[in-house]
């Protein structure tokens, strides 16, 4: 490990759980690289994923964005491209578009499409799939509502998955946010992942939670302190 992140690591206590408004407070000074850090929060939640009642996966239009511009393609056709120029996404089509990104194109973060065109999109699943850029009405990513769903990934929506553990990995921001705005994202986050907690779940819901920088050490949340404001 480099000096930097020596230093980083010396301003967390060890073995402390740290209360919200200590930790991200903390996190800005955590910071190891010359690049603006993104901020990450995992934990791991009290589900078994095996159990396909037990996966928890939604998304969550973050109040403070995420620090970096999105770009999105929408897969539409007559009105509906019109409605997606407007909402301002990056990249509008068809047929054409969906050829390109067969042939291995993928200079977008997101992708929206309309129910009608689904059919031909499915194609892509091999190519899009793996990257998870696949559209899914679940994630309001296959709509009518084309300039909703742009705007949305546009303002900062993230998408949370439990993976195979019950573990979760999200990004909240950027260090350069402070912690005052890293906080609220965080709580806009945690509010989502209580809402989808699966009926079939029992026990603790919220199990660890960390934060940390994309170079940094990870700092230790207080769940408990998660379970009493989201009761």
């Amino acid at each position: 490990m480099g000096k930097k992140y020596e230093a980083a690591k010396a301003k967390v206590e060890e073995g402390r759980t740290y209360d919200l408004e200590a930790g991200f407070k903390l996190v800005p000074e955590t910071i190891c690289a010359k690049f603006d850090e993104t901020v990450e929060v995992s934990g791991r939640l009290g589900v078994d994923p095996k159990h396909p009642e037990q996966m928890v996966r939604g998304t969550v239009v973050l109040p403070h964005g995420i620090g970096k511009k999105v770009r999105v393609l929408v897969f539409a056709k007559g009105e509906k491209e019109a409605e997606a120029k407007e909402a301002g996404a990056d990249y509008i089509g068809a047929e054409e578009l969906m050829e390109k990104v067969n042939k291995g194109w993928l200079d977008f973060d997101a992708i929206v499409a309309t129910p009608d065109i689904m059919g031909a999109v499915g194609k892509l699943g091999k190519v899009l799939g793996p990257r998870g850029l696949m559209p899914n009405p679940k994630l309001g990513t296959v709509t009518f509502d084309v300039k909703k769903a742009v705007h949305d990934l546009k303002a900062g929506k993230v998408e949370f998955r439990v993976d195979k553990a019950g573990n979760i990995h999200v990004p909240v921001g950027k260090a350069s946010f402070g912690g005052a705005k890293l906080k609220d994202n965080f709580m806009a986050l945690m509010e989502a992942i209580v809402k989808a907690k699966p009926a079939s779940s029992k026990g603790t819901y919220v199990r660890s939670l960390f934060v940390s920088t994309t170079m940094g050490p990870s700092i230790r949340l207080d769940p408990v302190e998660i379970r009493d404001i989201f009761k």
